[in-house]
């Protein structure tokens, strides 16, 4: 972790907090030390937001490692990873770089215990920034030690099942960074300890509506609604708050809880507890308040600021980034992931049956017809309308065919639709329709899909926590997405084994390249070494099944390697079994 360190404090200025004259003064070689943090009001800030880098938003390249996608591009990380290149040097997954907005934020911490002042105005205004401060700084801390365990956590030569060290103080550059990793437990429990130490300190959400104001604040001797809004108005909104560090929290807990992991009743409890409060505060409550475009929160500027989104990061400009590097080739995209037959088969017929069902009416020869209606909305097939274009990947498909040109064509029949801006245009002439996209971090349907996991591990596909059933989930956002109502193949699933599989696989399709899949077959314990498989139209009939790509991962790439390179120079931390 020593590489991690700058010896030149980066600070972020947040904009109406330090004024314009003192930020154009001119300081000694340009740069800014800790005695200018603690004596001028409001620079200590910028060392906090340095904790807010390295935050993970969806991504749909990460896809390429999973049986939902393959990369067109040879060189491409997550391919190279799932052909068998994976290992403690090349590792696209790892995140133990984590550690340095961690010791950013441990810095502001200790800034923070100092007699730093935050508002020179006001003394509860300063009180309030501090109590405030101080939560996002813990969530944060929190938010990126889960990350790492996530990417990191695994048994020992020994067997035994270790999380990843904890660290609580800022290093400086000269000091000790060989510190020795916790146990799986031990650093759940610590992480758990942070989120709720933050929780108890921030808003439940920044608003502007004195009714949403928590107790903790309206009990306080000094509490004025004019000054609370200062510092937690909803100009906050896009800061860590209490719901969303409570959301990562049921996360984290669900994590913790799987196959590979405790396989812990106790963490489910956690998990569906903590989901179901959140839950339970959006619209009417519980799975009512579901967003009815929630499965397409990307299709629309005013979709990714709806009431689906828990989290999400600032307005981009307008950009047709990821729709020029997914888009076919037709439209001027280098279609470079492809979702494979093996995500297509995954969608039920319209009826809500699995393709595998005698009863469902699934044609092969036909196999796109009366299906799950996400398909059409998340996968390119063979004859969709699309990016402004006719896309065809069979005979006659021209540069959009099935393997027509190496590193440009899809390679599984496919091209995908989800995430991309439908009214973004890359015309010929080289001119863009740009759109607005947002970096989405957690939203609503994750945690119910969550509370569903939990809940029926719990006790089944009926039983309740906090007034919401896995059933109750399942069915809300089947009916969402358009399965025919009523839904009976969700009335016939009545043990846990089998809503176990379902729910798995409503989470496939609902968070698909949102970069949750590959965590997802690690925790489960599911193989990441399945086949990926295409298809192809050659005129007459579709040939479906298509091997793509023989995955290579080793038996125990359940759990990930920690860079060699730190534990090479770190003696007391233990690499994971087989690396």
């Amino acid at each position: 972790m020593k590489n991690l360190i700058k010896y030149t404090l980066i600070i972020v200025f947040v904009t109406g907090i330090i004024s314009c004259n003192d930020f154009l003064e001119p300081i000694d070689e340009n740069r800014l030390d800790i005695d200018f943090v603690t004596e001028n009001p409001g620079a200590a800030e910028g060392v906090l937001l340095n904790g807010y880098s390295r935050l993970i938003s969806e991504s749909p390249t990460i896809e390429a490692a999973t049986d939902n996608a393959v990369s067109n591009q040879l060189n491409n990380g997550f391919k190279r990873m799932a052909l068998g290149e994976l290992n403690a040097q090349f590792n696209p997954t790892q995140r133990w770089n984590n550690y340095e907005s961690i010791l950013w934020v441990n810095k502001f911490l200790e800034i923070l215990d100092s007699d730093v002042t935050l508002w020179n105005d006001d003394e509860e205004i300063n009180e309030l920034f501090k109590i405030r401060l101080r939560g996002e700084a813990l969530a944060l801390r929190a938010l990126h030690h889960f990350y790492i365990l996530e990417a990191h956590a695994g048994k020992s030569a020994s067997g035994e099942l270790l999380g990843v060290p904890y660290i609580t103080e800022f290093i400086e550059a000269d000091g000790d960074f060989n510190i020795p990793r916790l146990s799986f437990e031990a650093t759940v429990e610590a992480i758990i300890k942070d989120f709720d130490d933050a929780i108890e300190l921030l808003p439940t959400v920044y608003s502007d509506d004195e009714s949403v104001v928590r107790d903790f604040y309206t009990n306080r001797v000094n509490y004025d609604f004019n000054k609370y809004r200062v510092v937690n108005g909803e100009q906050l909104n896009l800061r860590m708050s209490g719901k969303i560090a409570k959301s990562f929290k049921a996360r984290l807990a669900l994590f913790a809880a799987s196959p590979s992991f405790l396989n812990s009743q106790n963490y489910y409890n956690l998990a569906a507890t903590t989901a179901s409060e959140v839950l339970n505060t959006i619209g009417g409550g519980g799975v009512s308040g579901l967003v009815s475009t929630g499965g397409e929160f990307y299709t629309s500027s005013s979709n990714y600021t709806s009431d689906e989104i828990i989290w999400r990061g600032s307005e981009q400009n307008p950009n047709a980034s990821i729709e020029r590097q997914m888009f076919p080739p037709s439209v001027n995209g280098l279609g470079r992931v492809n979702p494979t037959q093996n995500f297509v088969d995954a969608f039920p017929m319209a009826n809500g049956l699995p393709i595998t069902e005698a009863a469902s009416n699934y044609n092969p020869d036909n196999p796109y017809a009366n299906r799950d209606p996400r398909l059409e909305k998340y996968v390119v097939v063979n004859g969709s309308s699309f990016g402004g274009g006719n896309i065809n990947t069979g005979v006659g498909g021209g540069i959009d065919r099935l393997d027509s040109i190496p590193q440009f064509s899809t390679i599984s029949g496919y091209y995908l639709k989800k995430l991309l801006r439908p009214d973004v245009r890359l015309n010929n002439d080289g001119s863009t329709v740009d759109q607005v996209h947002y970096n989405v971090y957690l939203r609503y349907t994750e945690l119910a899909l969550i509370h569903a996991e939990a809940a029926n591990e719990i006790s089944g596909p009926d039983f309740q926590v906090n007034g919401i059933s896995a059933r109750d989930v399942i069915a809300a956002i089947r009916e969402r997405a358009g399965i025919s109502q009523p839904d009976t193949y969700l009335a016939s699933i009545t043990s846990k084994e089998a809503m176990r599989v379902l729910i798995r696989n409503e989470r496939r399709i609902e968070l698909s390249f949102e970069g949750q899949r590959f965590w997802d077959l690690r925790r489960w314990g599911s193989s990441l070494n399945e086949v990926a498989e295409g298809a192809f139209f050659d005129g007459s009939s579709y040939i479906l099944g298509i091997p793509v790509e023989n995955r290579n991962y080793p038996s125990f790439a359940i759990y990930l390697p920690i860079p060699n390179n730190e534990v090479l120079r770190f003696p007391a931390l233990e690499q994971n079994n087989g690396w």
